[in-house]
């Protein structure tokens, strides 16, 4: 690995007072400094020479001073504020005020960013055969950490070792259903391993609601085999669902008729992201954890299969027809229908590299958006890894330009990051979280995520968190689209109610989303796609430029340049304003919804089951923390329009409150380890309000899996993270709403 190799170490650390002869000049005043009253000077002779001396000495300065001044030099910057003549006092370029006009920064970055240009990158980081910790996931790591080099970037890498699971490197995975034997190339990583015999069960996309529409008809579903489609929800979701039901063992298939019969799928099943055998912390070599392995690991068999494999079995199902709201003309398929799997994965350890490089702020250097893509793939993985990563060195050379050769001064830094074991569940991402999380908690203020950022053109999808909506309003109503009528990203794609028609809901398997559900930092993650369906080619060795040319109409290098002016608009906005362009208000308005139909779920089970949840169970602390939250809300609107821009440490202090927010919707109330996606509002588990909404719809049902006392405590702990975050929303301590 080429570069400052196997580093661990965060390099961001706050090093300003080093380079404050770089970036400014050092205010800082010692308020302890002794004055002395000066001693009466005495006429000797020997003090008589001594002022000879010195006179002269003046004397001759003042004379070098004056043939200096003369000179038509560039004299070095000082600290104190210098008047020239006919121009105006120099600008302090650690001061508040940016030193280029935001329309200016818009333009230089527009004439920066080209579809030529991207030609040339596609070119250089396409490749065949680029896994995870593969020789060809390496080659182009180094070729990214060559791009940081010649735009003069800081830049570092981190190393892991991962445990993934890769195919049977000798054997093989099958199955055999009515005496024909399947083998499979493709695989789930993170299967459980094994051989299971039992009745094969159709279900749809396996989610929640095809398996209660399979309950509802009195199937007894433990020990099936469940056949269902990919698509609507993850590998890993159809898998846990099935695990719910107590199924044997999960085979999915393609949906998309266009990908042919022969298609092989590849992808993981783990419910969760990072290394799932070093749940909550990082997996460099040097920790020494006692063996553990993540809760969202499967402990049954899962595998994939080709359309055509499916189809000869769904031919031959008996059994019942299926519901009529899947739209399906096949059976479920009975007792009878008996199919053997055979799962047998190899765990691998992996040694993977994450790359970095910084473009530094000039005021809050210590302040970074981060700005990721991930660089491996499955095959070819041209959609899934080659056009974000293009994105990503492209807007790495557009913003060091700006720097360098336009006098564009960024107010806070950027960290540009590829990412390697993307494919098993944003594993470099993750890990890198996890190892650094105590110094990324209060620095790390955005992420912005370029994977699969082009799938298409005619549609346009963007999931981030509630917190940058009003970053992702201002991108679209100011990048153009290609159209021959200049038409802006919002015209195009959000006439009308642009959240609902372009806002979607952030993923689990999305790379963004462990930075906002683990981590608490504002995320956010963009894609071009066809008519807002998924990219059929994800997951297969047919990712490739041919079927996204095909995808695009064959307008790839463009596509790829207007995903990097909106990913440039919003991180460039983040990193030149005075005050973090972000909208508190809208977690206020998620918030009141959850709480409102929390008291209903409350009085609903009070009614129905009393001796569940008593009269004295009141609704009075979370009103009361969803108010503060308002209020606090409310108050830091006040101190930013009544805030002066100019004061340096009030927009600092304004934007460090800010940036608690997502940070402080994290439990603290779970273990990392076990809920890694603490996030109350965006996470998964029992402790989200989510959870306590379906923990109250089972205390209705009256589900023997139901708690009473556990959900009164997980209402108090989730009640007491939203007062806490209202807490520090408001700033000091005296001004607390208690």
């Amino acid at each position: 690995m080429e570069g400052d190799n196997s580093q661990v170490e965060m390099k961001l650390s706050s090093d300003m007072d080093e380079e404050a002869g770089e970036n400014g000049c050092d205010h800082t005043h010692n308020s302890n400094r002794k004055f002395y009253v000066a001693q009466k000077f005495g006429r000797t002779p020997k003090n008589l020479c001594f002022m000879a001396a010195a006179t002269l000495l003046i004397f001759i300065g003042y004379f070098i001073g004056y043939l200096v001044h003369q000179k038509k030099e560039v004299e070095t910057p000082t600290c104190s504020v210098s008047v020239l003549h006919d121009k105006e006092a120099v600008i302090d370029e650690r001061g508040a005020a940016p030193l280029m006009d935001w329309d200016d920064v818009k333009k230089l970055l527009s004439q920066k960013l080209s579809a030529s240009n991207f030609e040339t990158a596609f070119s250089e980081f396409s490749s065949i055969n680029h896994r995870a910790g593969s020789p060809g996931d390496d080659a182009l790591a180094n070729k990214v950490v060559k791009r940081f080099k010649e735009y003069d970037m800081t830049f570092w890498t981190d190393e892991h070792y991962i445990k993934v699971q890769d195919p049977p490197i000798s054997g093989f995975n099958k199955f055999v259903f009515k005496g024909q034997e399947e083998r499979p190339d493709g695989f789930l990583s993170y299967s459980a391993n094994g051989k299971v015999t039992g009745a094969i069960m159709y279900a749809h996309y396996g989610r929640e609601y095809d398996f209660m529409l399979l309950r509802d008809r009195n199937i007894n579903l433990n020990g099936r085999v469940m056949l269902v489609r990919a698509g609507q929800i993850s590998f890993a979701e159809k898998v846990a669902n099935a695990a719910k039901m107590n199924a044997s063992a999960v085979l999915i298939y393609p949906d998309d008729k266009t990908i042919g019969e022969t298609t092989q799928l590849f992808g993981h099943v783990h419910l969760g992201s990072g290394d799932p055998y070093t749940p909550g912390f990082p997996s460099f070599n040097h920790t020494q954890f006692p063996p553990v392995q993540s809760s969202g690991l499967p402990n049954i068999l899962a595998q994939t299969i080709t359309a055509g494999m499916a189809a000869r079995i769904l031919t031959k199902l008996g059994g019942q027809t299926v519901p009529e709201e899947w739209g399906d003309s096949t059976k479920l398929g009975d007792e009878n229908d008996v199919i053997t799997v055979e799962v047998n994965n190899v765990l691998a350890v992996k040694k993977i590299y994450n790359v970095f490089g910084v473009i530094k702020g000039f005021v809050d250097e210590d302040r970074y958006l981060v700005i990721g893509a991930q660089r491996d793939a499955w095959g070819p993985g041209f959609a899934t890894s080659t056009v974000g990563t293009s994105v990503l060195v492209e807007l790495a050379r557009s913003i060091s330009d700006m720097v360098k050769n336009d006098e564009f001064k960024p107010r806070r830094s950027i960290v540009f990051a590829s990412w390697s074991a993307g494919e098993y569940g944003s594993v470099g991402a993750t890990e890198w979280l996890e190892g650094y999380l105590s110094s990324l908690s209060m620095k790390a203020f955005s992420y912005i995520n370029l994977d699969g950022v082009v799938s298409g053109r005619n549609g346009f999808k963007v999931a981030a968190s509630p917190l940058m909506y009003s970053v992702v309003e201002g991108a679209l109503t100011e990048v153009k689209t290609q159209s021959s009528s200049g038409l802006t990203l919002l015209n195009q794609y959000g006439k009308g109610n642009w959240e609902s028609n372009v806002m979607e809901p952030l993923k689990m398997e999305n790379a963004a989303y462990p930075f906002i559900a683990f981590s608490g930092i504002p995320s956010v993650s963009f894609r071009f796609n066809s008519d807002n369906a998924e990219y059929p080619y994800f997951g297969t060795m047919l990712d490739t430029r041919e079927k996204l040319e095909q995808a695009t109409s064959h307008q790839v290098p463009q596509m790829a340049e207007i995903a990097a002016q909106f990913a440039g608009h919003m991180a460039l906005r983040l990193v030149h304003d005075h005050l973090l362009e972000m909208d508190l208000t809208k977690y206020d308005r998620i918030i009141r919804n959850h709480v409102a139909q929390i008291n209903m779920k409350v009085k609903a089970v009070q009614k129905s089951q009393p001796h569940l949840l008593p009269k004295t169970l009141t609704m009075q602390w979370l009103f009361s923390a969803s108010g503060s939250y308002s209020r606090a809300a409310l108050g830091l609107a006040t101190d930013i329009k009544n805030s002066d821009l100019d004061d340096v440490e009030m927009c600092r202090s304004i934007n460090d409150r800010i940036m608690t927010v997502e940070r402080n919707f994290l439990s603290q109330y779970v273990s990392p380890g076990e809920s890694p996606f603490r996030h109350i509002l965006l996470g998964s588990g029992p402790h989200t309000l989510k959870g306590l909404l379906n923990h109250l719809k089972a205390l209705n049902s009256d589900n023997p899996e139901a708690d009473a006392n556990l959900f009164r405590n997980q209402f108090a702990l989730a009640t007491w993270t939203i007062q806490g975050c209202a807490n520090s929303l408001a700033g000091d301590i005296w001004s607390l709403d208690n």
